[in-house]
């Protein structure tokens, strides 16, 4: 991981926030703590499943 990606995200992260903030307009993203966990729960388990090589290729189930 790149740590000049990863500050480079939030900072704009924390801009168009603001930008959003000042407009009045609703953020596209969860509006809360709850919310922000479960997205990071969604990376969590993604990360998991590549880490440990589990799971199946469902396109190449289907014949896609």
């Amino acid at each position: 991981m790149n740590v000049a990606f990863v500050v480079a995200a939030t900072l704009t992260g924390v801009v168009v926030g603001a930008v959003f903030a000042s407009l009045r307009i609703p953020i596209p993203a969860p509006p809360s703590l709850a919310g922000v966990m479960g997205i990071v729960g969604i990376w969590l388990g993604y990360r998991l499943v590549k880490y440990f090589d589990v799971g199946f290729d469902l396109l190449d189930a289907l014949g896609v």
